[in-house]
């Protein structure tokens, strides 16, 4: 493994379609720098489901968006980052936490270990 994340947390929302544009600006110019300067935050990734086409069993499939919608991957060194101080103050910064949370849902958290 090159990197020292060894661990991948997967954070899974949805949000009202009158906050998106709200939501993902404070989420790449506010949440996101934040929690990178949480020590053992390697790195984040953004994600939006798309609709998309399969080849599957010899057939083509069409297959909508899923949800939720939208999904950030924390790269971490240790699961320990997730209750750390540097991340509790994190999360709870900028606009996120008093504009934006309160219009997510469909919530998912999920923590996977990288094995290789």
């Amino acid at each position: 493994m090159s990197s020292s994340a060894h661990f991948v947390f997967q954070v899974s929302m949805d949000v009202f379609a009158d906050k998106e544009a709200l939501f993902n600006e404070v989420y790449d110019t506010e949440h996101v720098p934040y929690l990178l300067k949480v020590p053992g935050v390697v790195s984040v990734t953004r994600t939006r489901t798309v609709p998309f086409k399969v080849s599957i069993g010899g057939a083509t499939k069409s297959i909508p968006a899923g949800t939720p919608r939208y999904t950030a991957l924390y790269f971490i060194e240790s699961a320990d980052v997730l209750t750390s101080d540097s991340w509790c103050e994190a999360v709870e910064r900028g606009r996120w936490a008093t504009q934006v949370r309160e219009h997510t849902f469909n919530r998912a958290h999920a923590l996977t270990e990288i094995i290789s």
